[in-house]
């Protein structure tokens, strides 16, 4: 994978007292846990799962 093609995401927020649509989010972005962070590929679909959680997860910067 190319370096620009990759985003990494760190999860800020905790999934307690949220929606079930939102810690779906999380799981599906494989997030868990606070401070885990994960890389993923820079998709469509990733920046928007990414945007409906903006309160739970940062994206890192390299």
């Amino acid at each position: 994978m190319a370096k620009n093609n990759t985003i990494t995401i760190k999860q800020i927020g905790s999934p307690i007292r949220r929606p079930e649509s939102q810690r779906k989010i999380l799981v599906g972005l494989g997030l868990n846990k606070m401070h885990k962070v994960v890389t993923r590929q820079d998709t469509p679909e990733v920046r928007g799962a990414i945007a409906k959680i903006p309160h739970l997860v940062t994206i890192v910067q390299d």
